[in-house]
């Protein structure tokens, strides 16, 4: 039986993690910061180039405009450009720089870096029971997003 504790203490420490490798991240780069957002969407449209500012949106729990706020930004920044969808020229199609899968292969490599150190860190033990959560976390995750969708 879990405690009462446990739902919060899990997501007190993913949050956790997620924050303290962004931030430590953020020292080894001399680009401009991006937030968390526009993170998301960035690898959203590097994932699926030609993707709508309303699909975006919907993908990623978003009102719209504010994904509307965040690819001006990320355009101003040199990482997304707009066109126009030929199958219906009042909707517009997201597409990533070169600028930005530069900026993301980046990203990846010094996250991998990052995690890899600090799991040699820890003794085998610990480390076996983090492979053995990883399927945990997916269903878990997977039941957000379904649950997400339902809303």
């Amino acid at each position: 039986m879990e405690s009462e504790s446990f739902p919060e203490a899990l997501a007190d420490t993913l949050a956790g993690v997620q924050r303290l490798i962004r931030r430590r991240l953020r020292r080894g780069t001399s680009a401009p910061r991006l937030r968390g957002a526009e993170v998301e969407l960035l690898r959203l449209v590097v994932v699926r180039p030609g993707i709508r500012v309303s699909e975006a949106a919907k993908e990623l729990y978003l009102a719209g405009n504010s994904v509307s706020t965040l690819v001006n930004q990320l355009m101003r920044d040199g990482y997304l450009t707009r066109e126009t969808d030929p199958t219906d020229r009042r909707a517009v199609r997201l597409l990533p720089t070169p600028a930005a899968d530069e900026r993301l292969r980046d990203w990846r490599r010094r996250r991998a870096a990052l995690v890899r150190g600090q799991l040699a860190r820890l003794d085998e033990t610990d480390r076996a029971a983090l492979e053995a959560a990883l399927p945990a976390l997916r269903t878990l995750a997977a039941n957000l997003h379904e649950e997400a969708e339902e809303t």
